[in-house]
């Protein structure tokens, strides 16, 4: 997911920190991790490092340098120098994607499945962490590092999984592409959109699995659920812009900018948008309702039967991670305004983020934005036209029965759910472009524990290992054949 970051010392941009690093503090035990490694663990382990270690970061680091260290691990592998192979727009050199093609043993039996994690991360100033960020560093059952939980957790399980593959000697029936990709988190080359629009033979699918789903487990450690994105919220910026002749600020005038801007903001707080429900998220609702507390039960099963009970809804958005899963959200998260402290402001600005229910438009939503402000003197503008997305739809059933099957028997008796993701990944590309994708990892967390984005990123040891062993099952399940060369 995309968050902004000012251009200032970022990650390994040479520079002097105004602060210390914080000091790192005690992190609590993740219990679990396994206290001897398996010779497939450890090869795991050594790539997840090798990713974390190298900064992907868009604006100073290098997605190209790490998908250079990959290929030469397919290379070395076995793997046909034209089935691997690095790509990308000749006006970013820093921004190459790898994609690694297994040839299946009867094509013929299905097209690929596509195999996709995005390599790059955000930013994370060298002056806000206590640990250098771009170093892996192990402790109390924790992976620390920015990227280990997004997405390079997923994306060493599946390039661990598939030299595995190649080692033990195991062809499936169909043909399995990895594709690691540049620019998912932000910057102005996106890996796969670059590949649809101009490699589309190297990505083409029946279907994709990602990112954006996973497995949700309780303050104790439980799991809970498993979820399987098959849907997710359009990603809109808005600009709110409010204009005057401005003047002198020692004679004060009733038409502020900035007082008019603010005026328009209190109103988008103060709104809330319809429930919106859809044929991923009303069963959500219905599903989860089986591990929710009562009273968040009853009103999850109360708005799958009925999206118009405003009690229902009322209670369930007293969860966030619920209530954005209701409708469309929109926030303020940017401001702007003025020229000089003694003169009344002739230029206000803000930005408002809206994350849109897949059923809704962005031209629907800014109309909304325009009725609630109600004001000729602010004019809202959209940074991007109408995204046409496809309607959510059913999981494939075969993907679905695998992930449900091997869920019950590597993490016990707990459903499995399709979701729809309130943030952004690569899946709309490729569902826009006519690739069905499916976010499933087998990596189980607390919400909110992995802190993405943000500083001390961190995903469980245990749940790492658990992602790669899900995912090497899964895909074989769903690749067919275990026939040995």
């Amino acid at each position: 997911m995309r968050r902004f970051i000012p251009a200032l010392c970022l990650a390994a941009a040479p520079c002097v920190a105004p602060f210390a690093p914080l000091a790192a503090q005690p992190l609590r035990m993740a219990p679990g991790a396994p206290t001897t490694l398996t010779p497939e663990q450890q090869a795991a382990r050594a790539i997840y490092k090798e990713m974390v270690d190298v900064n992907t970061v868009d604006s100073v680091g290098s997605v190209t340098k790490l998908a250079e260290l990959l290929a030469k691990r397919f290379r070395d592998a076995g793997f046909p120098a034209s089935d691997v192979r690095i790509v990308g727009p000749a006006n970013a050199p820093t921004k190459h994607n790898l994609i690694v093609r297994y040839r299946g043993k009867t094509p013929s039996r299905g097209k690929p499945i596509l195999l996709l994690a995005h390599l790059d991360v955000v930013a994370a100033l060298r002056s806000d962490w206590p640990r250098d960020p771009f170093t892996m560093v192990e402790e109390n059952g924790w992976f620390l590092g920015r990227g280990v939980a997004d997405d390079k957790s997923m994306a060493a399980a599946l390039t661990a999984n598939v030299l595995r593959y190649k080692r033990e000697g195991w062809v499936p029936e169909r043909d399995l592409i990895l594709a690691l990709t540049a620019d998912e988190e932000g910057g102005g080359s996106n890996g796969v959109s670059w590949l649809i629009e101009n490699h589309r033979d190297l990505i083409d699918a029946e279907y994709a699995i990602n990112e954006g789903g996973g497995g949700t487990l309780d303050m104790d450690g439980k799991p809970l659920f498993h979820s399987i994105q098959a849907a997710e919220k359009v990603y809109t910026d808005f600009t709110l812009t409010v204009l005057n002749t401005g003047g002198h600020s020692s004679v004060p005038r009733k038409d502020n900018a900035i007082y008019s801007l603010a005026q328009a903001l209190v109103k988008i707080q103060a709104y809330t948008f319809p429930v919106e429900l859809n044929d991923v998220t009303r069963p959500f609702f219905e599903q989860t309702a089986k591990v929710e507390m009562p009273s968040l039960a009853a009103a999850m099963r109360a708005i799958a039967a009925n999206a118009n009970d405003t009690a229902a809804a009322r209670i369930i958005s007293t969860d966030p991670r619920y209530a954005s899963m209701l409708r469309t959200t929109c926030v303020a998260t940017r401001l702007g305004g003025g020229h000089a402290n003694n003169a009344l402001p002739q230029t206000a600005t803000a930005n408002v983020n809206c994350r849109i229910a897949p059923t809704s438009t962005s031209s629907q939503v800014r109309a909304a934005l325009e009725r609630v402000v109600n004001d000729t003197a602010v004019r809202i503008s959209a940074t991007r036209g109408d995204r046409k997305d496809p309607a959510p739809g059913p999981v494939n059933a075969a993907l679905l029965a695998a992930t449900t099957q091997l869920t019950k028997q590597m993490f016990g008796d707990i459903p499995v759910i399709p979701t729809m993701s309130t943030g952004a990944t690569d899946g709309y590309r490729l569902r826009n472009a006519g690739i069905p994708t499916y976010g499933v990892s087998g990596i189980f967390s607390v919400p909110g524990e992995t802190n993405a984005h943000g500083r001390d990123e961190k995903l469980r040891i245990k749940s790492f290992y658990d992602g790669v062993d899900f995912l090497y099952q899964l895909v074989k399940r769903v690749g067919g054949a275990t026939t040995m060369q």
